[in-house]
């Protein structure tokens, strides 16, 4: 078994044992979702009276934040800002996991100097061997319920499925949380997904996503908070629940989070008593301490003071799925928008190369021996090659001592060490060019797993196993099919939400300004008519990697994938001497507006800071790419979400009134005169045009997106914090 480094079990007995996340002073009067009233708990310096609502910029301080591989980076990000110490190491977690079959002298050093800084600043470290970091945070306690942890990693969903607000950041997050202890987060939109029903036998959790994924595939939950719940949720394991918490990230959210209930506290009750018998000591010598997140304390806490959504809380949605109308179900090829029941795939007699029972997903103790039971008695197809590797040390042990992972190699299986290995395309057994692949992972895209011109689909660790046996998609022999309710599609629908109508996109309340940040945004307008308008058409890739371009020639370049006339007409707008006439407390320049998805793709941050250079303080757009918008906000670029200016906008000037084929002379940017005045106290504004005037209203930016702004970005804010500490 691998245990901890010595320097932590030693700094574990001494230490201070935390029940729960500081409380909210007084119970708020407005009701609230779940996932908003945790969110509250970890907001600080909310105005007095202040209630977290969905679509509120609040400044949080996490519980934990943890970092894998990309340790590394976000050290050097650290220190580029001038930061030397860590403002609570209680909160970080490093966990090694990514590229742990890389034993070259590079990765190993890399992995060293990961753990150099983990000692030197007293700093929770897991090293490559102990698993996943995701799986490593659910064991030891990290990820918790009613807590809030993030993770610089897509798959920090994964932490709802034990009742824990998990979402992904950014490294330059990542930083500021080392730096400072917090860092901002928009809190998004809350989607309620409510499960009847119970799952027949042979159908699991990644039968239940996978055909989530399918059949609400029009981004109907895009950058959304999900809450699971009814009647449905009871009948779920822990694995289950964690299964699909997980591949939430690739149903398009940034949390899906389980209730607290009966059925995870027996979980709790069971890992604590595992916990306590591993500590068992003779009379002879004193006991270990306990636990410092697991523990009785804690687990009595969660029965005494429970969290659940208020009678009347607001959801932007509500889906309904019905878990006794579902088969098993296979993601792909190459696709998780694309899933397809069994039953129906079957018949196709798709042939496999390889087949893998690796990742967060689905490696758990359960997962294991749902593979070694439709393995015992068979072999691996003399032309399939099956994977496996446990998503812990943990894992693997308890696998071992049931007897499930030996029956998996002597069926034939392959072992790889605890980490992400093929499933983020490292290390070996990757899929070659003109394979297909079978997998217990969470993604299919193409290329992922191994070659662009491999197919490879998702489906249960026990299809993927009978699969393997059988060397083409299939389910297992025990599988009833006569037993399952239907073999087609599952029943799904969207009800309209309890009040009748959608969370507000807008607020009532005045928000309080900071000094120093504008009381209003106004210049020109700027209308773009496109969706889904990518960082690339923001800023060409072949820009991205030359280190030493400076902010002016990036505001030449902006937009030239998609207007190689964008940045002479922004330049132009500015020197018109119509902006000076405005107050000092405006600020002024060119107001982009476009559609919805906007900053969509990849991660590189030129794509704001080009825009801002260009002199375009706000971009106005129906909704915005997460990352796009993360990257904008820690470069103090304001994004601001109407969905009615864009409607308007797109109705009198796109092509055909609709989004995607430019204006109606076919201009790709619309320049029409209109002026534009952005009220951040109210959310008010207001459009000049030929047609006159017309109001409309945004929800205004909170403090701490004021306060990354006033600083010039998230690295001034990291600067100014520790300016305040000497």
């Amino acid at each position: 078994m691998n245990r901890l480094p010595t320097f932590r079990a030693r700094r574990q007995q001494f230490a201070v044992l935390r029940f729960l996340a500081t409380t909210a002073t007084s119970r708020p009067t407005v009701p609230q979702t779940l996932i908003e009233k945790v969110v509250q708990k970890y907001a600080v310096d909310l105005p007095a009276g202040r209630v977290v609502r969905a679509g509120d910029y609040v400044m949080i301080r996490p519980e934990h934040v943890m970092t894998h591989d990309n340790t590394g980076p976000v050290i050097s990000k650290f220190k580029s800002v001038g930061a030397t110490k860590i403002a609570n190491p209680r909160q970080l977690v490093f966990t090694l996991d990514h590229d742990v079959q890389n034993k070259s002298e590079k990765n190993l050093a890399k992995y060293l100097r990961i753990e150099q800084f983990a000692r030197e600043h007293d700093i929770d470290f897991y090293p490559a061997g102990r698993g996943i970091g995701h799986q490593v945070l659910i064991e030891e306690g990290y990820a918790f319920p009613y807590t809030l942890t993030v993770a610089s990693d897509s798959h920090s969903n994964m932490y709802g499925g034990v009742g824990c607000v998990g979402t992904p950041i950014v490294r330059t997050d990542a930083a500021a949380l080392w730096a400072t202890g917090q860092t901002w987060w928009q809190v998004p939109r809350v989607i309620k997904v409510e499960f009847k029903g119970k799952l027949s036998p042979g159908v699991t959790g990644k039968d239940v996503i996978v055909a989530l994924c399918g059949s609400f595939n029009k981004d109907e939950v895009l950058n959304a908070a999900i809450e699971f719940t009814g009647e449905g949720v009871a009948g779920l394991s822990i694995d289950d629940r964690l299964t699909i918490a997980n591949m939430t990230t690739e149903w398009g959210a940034l949390a899906g989070v389980f209730p607290v209930d009966q059925t995870l506290l027996d979980w709790y009750e069971r890992t604590l008593k595992k916990l306590e018998f591993s500590m068992f000591a003779s009379k002879s010598i004193p006991p270990l301490p306990e636990h410092p997140r697991i523990n009785r304390r804690r687990l009595d806490g969660l029965r005494a003071m429970p969290l659940t959504s208020d009678s009347g809380a607001e959801y932007a949605s509500h889906l309904h799925f019905d878990l006794s109308t579902l088969v098993p179900h296979v993601s792909g090829p190459n696709s998780v928008k694309l899933s397809t029941p069994l039953p129906k795939l079957e018949e196709a007699r798709i042939p496999i190369q390889k087949a893998y029972l690796v990742s967060c997903t689905n490696s758990r103790v359960s997962d294991i021996a749902a593979a070694a039971a439709v393995m015992k008695g068979n072999r691996v197809a003399p032309d399939v090659q099956f994977y496996i590797a446990a998503a812990s040390s943990v894992v693997q042990q308890e696998s071992e001592r049931l007897g499930d992972w030996d029956a998996l190699i002597a069926a034939g299986a392959k072992v790889l060490p605890a980490g992400c290995g093929p499933c983020i395309g490292l290390g070996v057994g990757l899929l070659e060019e003109g394979e297909t692949g079978i997998s217990a992972t969470n993604r299919n895209y193409k290329g992922r797993m191994g070659h662009p011109k491999a197919q490879a689909y998702l489906a249960s660790p026990a299809v993927v196993a009978a699969s393997a046996i059988k060397g083409h998609i299939c389910g297992p022999d025990s599988l009833d099919e006569n037993r399952l309710l239907t073999s087609g599609a599952p029943s799904f629908h969207i009800a309209q939400t309890e009040s009748g109508a959608v969370a507000p996109a807008t607020s009532d309340m005045e928000e309080l300004l900071l000094p120093g940040f504008p009381e209003s945004f106004s210049g020109h307008l700027l209308f773009v008519p496109q969706d889904n308008l990518s960082t690339d058409a923001l800023y060409p890739g072949k820009y991205t990697y030359q280190d030493d371009i400076t902010l002016e020639r990036q505001a030449e370049v902006v937009m030239e994938n998609y207007d190689t006339s964008f940045a002479g007409t922004v330049s132009s707008l500015l020197k018109e001497r119509s902006l000076l006439s405005e107050s000092a407390d405006t600020e002024q320049g060119v107001v982009l507006v476009s559609g919805y998805n906007f900053g969509t793709g990849s991660s590189r941050e030129q794509a704001a800071t080009a825009l801002k250079a260009a002199g375009i303080p706000v971009v106005v757009a129906g909704s915005f790419g997460d990352i796009f918008k993360r990257n904008a906000i820690n470069n103090g670029l304001i994004c601001l979400e109407s969905p009615e200016l864009v409607g308007d906008l797109t109705e009198m000037y796109a092509k055909d009134g609709r989004r995607g084929a430019g204006g109606r002379d076919g201009e790709l940017t619309v320049n029409q005169g209109h002026m534009i005045r952005l009220n951040m106290r109210d959310g008010s504004v207001s459009v000049n045009g030929p047609q006159g005037e017309k109001k409309y209203k945004v929800r205004p930016v909170g403090a701490s997106v004021q306060e990354l702004w006033i600083c010039g970005g998230l690295e001034g804010y990291i600067l100014k914090s520790i300016q305040t500490q000497l």
